[in-house]
């Protein structure tokens, strides 16, 4: 890879990271489509390092958050999704893996990642604009928390995005939470979701070929924008944070639209 390409790389990693950390959605849900868009790497490749890159910058998130006392995530619902989530971390890197295996043409699985998440952001974002309307639900119930976290786990973990917006979405409308409080539930979640993948890889011995220098670099970015993102959602409101989120889906729909007709 050339010098242009790590700056790249590390400017996608660390602005992502800075609007993961502000609206909840990890990083992932656009690292993955943009860096898939310069086909320098495979497609495991990139699901690989985005998924660590969310990793280091949720972790950063939510370890912060509680030492400095300004944690929202509520505990009760919050730990059984993540544990949820993290189970199917694991089962959705295992299908990650057999779809990959029964075809030929690894563009195709790309192809298909982008098509899932063209679907998922553009029913997030009708959802969102038409949320206030829609009467939200207020789930206690420990064992269904696990199985809703179960699939955010594998629409995380298969899609490489880390969690993304259906989090928020799952969130807003099954516990009735605000915007901010969303956020930082869902990094909760992706923090045990991304944990369990990692593992997975880590176990099974399937961790795809990359230079050592730019997982290096993506995952200093994520850290350094979880960390600036904290800083800017403080001093942004619920309303700005539902603007950004909006703009955000409507720029990884059109991704994700470039991405599906250059891996076909």
């Amino acid at each position: 890879m050339s010098v242009s390409l790590y700056i790249i790389f590390a400017a996608v990693s660390f602005l992502a990271s800075v609007a993961g950390a502000i609206c909840g959605i990890g990083g992932g849900v656009l690292i993955k489509p943009i860096l898939d868009m310069f086909g320098v790497l495979s497609v495991a490749s990139i699901s690989f390092l985005s998924g660590c890159t969310v990793l280091s910058m949720s972790c950063y998130s939510v370890v912060k958050a509680r030492l400095s006392g300004s944690s929202l995530v509520d505990m009760k619902t919050g730990t059984p999704l993540a544990i949820g989530a993290a189970l199917g971390g694991v089962a959705g890197k295992m299908m990650f893996q057999y779809i990959s295996g029964l075809v030929e043409d690894k563009n195709q699985v790309g192809a298909v990642q982008a098509a899932c998440l063209l679907v998922i952001t553009l029913g997030t974002l009708i959802y969102t604009l038409k949320k206030d309307r829609i009467k939200t639900r207020q789930v206690s119930n420990v064992w269904v928390c696990i199985l809703i976290g179960l699939v955010l786990g594998i629409f995380s973990s298969f899609l490489g995005i880390g969690g993304g917006p259906i989090n928020l979405v799952v969130l807003f409308y099954f516990f009735s939470m605000d915007t901010k409080t969303a956020a930082q539930n869902s990094l909760y979640i992706i923090l045990f979701s991304q944990i369990a993948s990692l593992v997975n890889t880590l176990v099974t011995g399937s961790v795809p070929e990359f230079g050592i220098g730019i997982l290096v670099i993506m995952v200093g970015c994520g850290i350094l924008g979880g960390a600036a993102g904290r800083v800017v959602n403080r001093r942004m409101d619920g309303e700005m944070v539902n603007k950004l989120f909006v703009g955000l889906m409507a720029a990884i729909m059109m991704i994700c639209g470039y991405n599906i007709v250059k891996f076909m």
